[in-house]
């Protein structure tokens, strides 16, 4: 078969000329020969494949750039790029998606406890630091109150005041009176304050990527509590006997699990498995995770930095939080059980119980 002209090419291809035009001109997808007196681009027919791949690619809707990347690579890696490519976009439409839950849960918001019918809830609680048996100090934050549960895993040269001030910056929601309509804008606020905070103390004899902090909190309104999450601390919650964790690390390391380039028991033993992509700190990116969680009477909320769930499966993890009623005591064996597995971190960890109050 001969060459083909552009407006066969383009029928056969399901690209349109004027496409066909820009490709060229990108780079993208050169004609096999353009006529010298005419200037009519011909086509060659085994040019289809790559043609009917850049259609595909587009409707995927992969930037050109990303695409005339796939087209230079054989088979395998092409495929891997793509799964690459579909992996953020699926999560930055779960992104979208949690907001938009969070946005639809705020604007319907009601407090329950105004409500005649609804059992006025409320949470009791215990927080618990502690260094571990490796690390010279403790760059943890971790606090727990009537309102206000928070941990922060600070790290560099100015960790522990980093954490320490990214956590102070959320305490005036303890005693701040939020109408449920507020609560988006307040949240908002506080982790803007919390991160103007930490630039501050970072950028004192630090350079950007020397310090900063992780922030993991929940904040409670009396029938649901509000998360803000941004890193590697973890959120976990017990209800009827099973433990799921509710936050997403925001780490290299999960970025790829996500991406489908690395399994799930390689992650575990990856040397780079604490590297951060989502942080409190200059030239961090702070975007947080933010979303609202109906409390049932029963609940059990679990916050800790990363030295506990790194290295206590969480089956142990599960058997403390459902047969350890008292929280006092269930953050204190979830630290000894760190620390029984040899404390490599420092070690921060929250138990919240949601509980019918007394009238």
């Amino acid at each position: 078969m001969g060459l083909l002209t552009i407006g066969a090419f383009a029928k056969a291809s399901r690209l349109s000329p004027k496409a066909l035009r820009l490709y060229d001109e990108l780079g993208l997808l050169a004609p096999a020969r353009v006529d010298p007196v005419t200037g009519y681009r011909l086509y060659a027919p085994e040019q289809l494949d790559q043609a009917r791949l850049v259609a595909w690619l587009r409707r995927l809707g992969m930037p050109l750039a990303r695409i005339q990347h796939v087209c230079t690579l054989e088979a395998g890696p092409g495929a891997q790029e793509i799964r690459a490519f579909w992996a953020q976009v699926e999560a930055g439409t779960a992104a979208r998606r949690d907001l938009a839950t969070f946005l639809i849960d705020h604007l319907s918001w009601k407090d329950l406890a105004m409500s005649p019918t609804a059992k006025p809830l409320g949470i009791r609680y215990a927080a618990l630091s502690d260094t571990g048996h490796v690390r010279e100090s403790n760059q943890d934050t971790a606090y727990a109150g009537s309102r206000l549960l928070a941990v922060a895993d600070g790290y560099g040269s100015a960790g522990t005041p980093a954490s320490a001030t990214a956590v102070d910056a959320l305490k005036h929601l303890e005693t701040d009176s939020i109408p449920g309509g507020n609560l988006l804008n307040a949240l908002e606020d506080a982790i803007e304050q919390a991160k103007q905070a930490v630039n501050g103390i970072v950028g004192v004899g630090s350079s950007p990527e020397e310090a900063g902090t992780t922030l993991t909190a929940m904040l409670w309104t009396g029938s649901q509590l509000a998360l803000v999450h941004i890193g590697d601390s973890r959120v976990y919650l017990l209800r009827d006997g099973e433990l799921f964790q509710i936050t997403h690390d925001h780490t290299m390391v999960q970025s790829m699990v996500d991406e489908g380039r690395l399994g799930a028991e390689e992650a575990a033993s990856h040397p780079q498995r604490s590297l951060l992509v989502r942080a409190l700190g200059q030239g961090a990116d702070a975007t947080p995770d933010m979303r609202l969680h109906d409390a049932r009477q029963g609940d059990r909320y679990l916050l800790c930095s990363d030295g506990l769930s790194t290295v206590v499966p969480t089956e142990e993890i599960r058997r403390v939080l459902s047969e350890v009623g008292d929280p006092e005591q269930a953050v204190r064996e979830l630290v000894v059980l760190a620390n029984g597995s040899g404390g490599p971190d420092n070690i921060s960890c929250v138990v919240a119980d949601v509980m019918e109050l007394q009238q």
